[in-house]
């Protein structure tokens, strides 16, 4: 059984000042919607239980998602991996809101749910278009509509059964439920670019070909920095000893290149990292340019430690 609380009993700990640790569940984008202001964002289907250990070191951790079935399907994850003491929060981001828990507002994101909602109503459509061909159609176009159209339809009982969707956890991988920057959005630039990078299967850029041992060398022998590009609550929540700090948010709004070159020296391979591989790969399109010799790395936070990098926390 997963233990539960209310938002009114989590707003009641935060007044008391008690250490709270909160992982928001739901996609980047939903996440950039709107979310509680000291909540960390991993989605479900990325969910690092060493992460989340390391982040809850010394105290409970409270998950949340939209309404409540996703961060339920998070304590159960972090259960069956060994740590127990976690928490769903009842009702979701809105029920914490209601309850007066500080919230960040960002630009409009359409939920997960929806989502689902109308990808599955449009292939049931266009399985119904199919099918309405008449059977002297060069292809059996009634056959494969209707199998479209039945597909979907089992995929939603099979979804109902389980309470575990297939094309959810699809979608949730989607571009433009990526195109997130923690508690800032995406500009609809950006957004599009996404998106079309990943219907074509193109990258806006590379992530580096240089192993995470050829990193670690060239750190050790002085000939590269390592540099985050997640956001300030990110960073104390956990980050690379010895990286340095540039938000990638920082970034997009523009920094002078004098300030820039005090942070990054020019002399330097600049290994640049996020949480999953996406946020680094627009901080290196804005560096670049700048003359910097950057190299976004596909590896997350979470993947670095385990790969031996060590950690650190605070400030």
């Amino acid at each position: 059984m997963v233990a539960t609380i209310s938002p009114t009993t989590l707003a009641d700990l935060r007044r008391r000042g008690e250490k709270l640790t909160l992982v928001d569940v739901r996609t980047p984008a939903e996440f950039g919607e709107v979310h509680v202001d000291f909540a960390h964002n991993m989605p479900l289907d990325r969910l690092d239980p060493q992460w989340i250990a390391t982040l809850g070191a010394g105290g409970p951790v409270y998950f949340v998602c939209r309404s409540g079935g996703r961060s339920q399907k998070a304590c159960e994850q972090m259960i069956a991996a060994g740590i127990r003491d976690v928490i769903s929060v009842e009702g979701g981001t809105a029920a914490c809101e209601a309850a007066g828990i500080p919230v960040v507002r960002g630009r409009k994101a359409m939920s997960l749910e929806r989502q689902v909602r109308i990808a599955a109503g449009t292939l049931v459509a266009i399985g119904a278009a199919l099918a309405a061909f008449g059977p002297e159609a060069p292809v059996n176009w009634q056959a494969i509509g209707a199998g479209l159209a039945g597909f979907v339809g089992c995929g939603l009982v099979f979804a109902g059964i389980t309470d575990t969707c297939g094309m959810a956890m699809l979608i949730a991988r989607m571009p433009w439920n990526q195109a997130c920057r923690t508690a800032k959005t995406c500009t609809p630039a950006v957004l599009l670019a996404l998106a079309c990078g990943g219907f074509c299967g193109t990258a806006l850029a590379e992530h580096t070909k240089d192993s995470l041992d050829t990193v670690k060398r060239a750190v050790a022998e002085q000939k590269a920095i390592i540099v985050d590009v997640r956001e300030p609550e990110e960073w104390q929540a956990g980050h690379v000893q010895g990286a340095r700090l540039l938000p990638l948010s920082t970034l997009e709004k523009g920094v002078n290149p004098q300030e820039l070159a005090r942070v990054l020296p020019k002399d330097k391979i600049i290994y640049c990292h996020c949480l999953m591989g996406g946020r680094c790969v627009d901080a290196a399109a804005i560096l670049a340019p700048l003359g910097y010799d950057v190299r976004p790395l596909k590896p997350g936070y979470p993947q670095l430690v385990r790969a031996g990098f060590p950690a650190a926390v605070g400030p």
